[in-house]
This record gives C-alpha cells, sequence and structure tokens, in this order.
C-alpha cells in the first residue's frame, strides 16, 4: 500500500478550500461489551466522517491486557487505515467523540473500556502537545498495534521511526496476538 498521491485533494464543504490528502492510521480496541460491535461501530462512526476516506482494515486479533491493568478482559483490536484532509487535531477530536458516544469512561486511564481508539500517526506530522502526542507514543512497543497495522499497510512511514514492516520485525514485545479469522470488521461501501 503506497501513500495517497500528494497531488490529490480534497474540498472542504465548509470553507471550500482546497486540502492534500494523508494517510493516517488508527487503533482500535475493546474490551467491554460486544467487542466486535464496538469496533465496527467505530469504523463506521470514524468514516462517516466528511474529509476521511477509508482504505483498509486489518483482521480482528484478541490480545490480553498490557501495562499496569491486566486483571481485566481480553481486548479485541484492529488497525484502520484512511486518507484524510483533515488536521490531525481534529481527527484525534473524532475519535474521541466516537469514544464518548459509545459509552468510553476515563474514570480509570487504563481500566476496561468500550471502545479506545488512538491516532498513531497521520502522514508526516509530528506533534507533541500534552493531550496528543503524534506518531503515537508507544506503537512500537505494541504487538497488537504493529501486527495488525503491518497486515494492512506494512510500508507505512513513520515519522522518526521507518516503515511499519521493519518495526514489527524489530520489535520485543512477547504479548500474544491472536489473530481471529471467524470474524472480520467491514469497511462502508
Amino acid at each position: 500500500m503506497t501513500d495517497p498521491n500528494q497531488h490529490v485533494f480534497d474540498a472542504d464543504t465548509l470553507t471550500d478550500e482546497m486540502r492534500p490528502l494523508r494517510r493516517a492510521a488508527l487503533a482500535l480496541g475493546s474490551n467491554l461489551g460486544d467487542r466486535l460491535d464496538y469496533l465496527q461501530a467505530a469504523v463506521d462512526a470514524i468514516t462517516e466522517s466528511p474529509g476521511i476516506f477509508p482504505v483498509a482494515v486489518s483482521s480482528v486479533y484478541e490480545t490480553e491486557p498490557v501495562g499496569t491493568r491486566t486483571d481485566q478482559p481480553q481486548f479485541l483490536n484492529a488497525v484502520l487505515i484512511l486518507d484524510t484532509s483533515l488536521p490531525p487535531r481534529s481527527l484525534f477530536e473524532r475519535c474521541k467523540a466516537a469514544e464518548d458516544a459509545f459509552g468510553r469512561s476515563r474514570k480509570e486511564p487504563k481500566g476496561p473500556r468500550t471502545l479506545d481508539l488512538d491516532l498513531l500517526a497521520v502522514g508526516d506530522y509530528t506533534i507533541n502537545d500534552p493531550d496528543l502526542i503524534v506518531p503515537h507514543p508507544q506503537f512500537s512497543e505494541r504487538a497488537f498495534v504493529l501486527i495488525p497495522w503491518a497486515e494492512v499497510d506494512p510500508d507505512f512511514e513513520v515519522p522518526g521511526h521507518g516503515r511499519v514492516g521493519d518495526i514489527l520485525d524489530a520489535a520485543t514485545d512477547e504479548h500474544e496476538v491472536r489473530r481471529l479469522d471467524e470474524v472480520a470488521i467491514e469497511l462502508p461501501d
């Protein structure tokens, strides 16, 4: 998969400004309720937004929780690749709005959640704000992100890191990531 043609533009429907399309990657996760339905609903909500054009979605993977709270249900994870004319901040806000719409609780940041959407990378942007860091600061340490991302876009060039496929080859995360062949997330027509 290659980056979108940088000479392709999308017209902003509110301002009529022309904006270049950038390739972006989002990590999707859920470990509460009907996990697969939450992931599908997130893909539907995000891809229905103006300025977002779905490219690919990975297989669904089941993983153990990582980090400080491992005493919670297993996650379903996937990665969504899209082309967008939105700036990273707008895409990030749409992800947060989707999480909120599907009941994401922020009382316990590392606790169980109906939906977890992480903005992994957007084109060649690098951002280091208190609430938004792009590329995502921990993506290269997480097999549950790298494996599905490499499945759908191994050639994605992450600023300051290199190709996703190469990053996966060098990863040392030993958490089990199991692909679920019997389920899938569908992109809209």
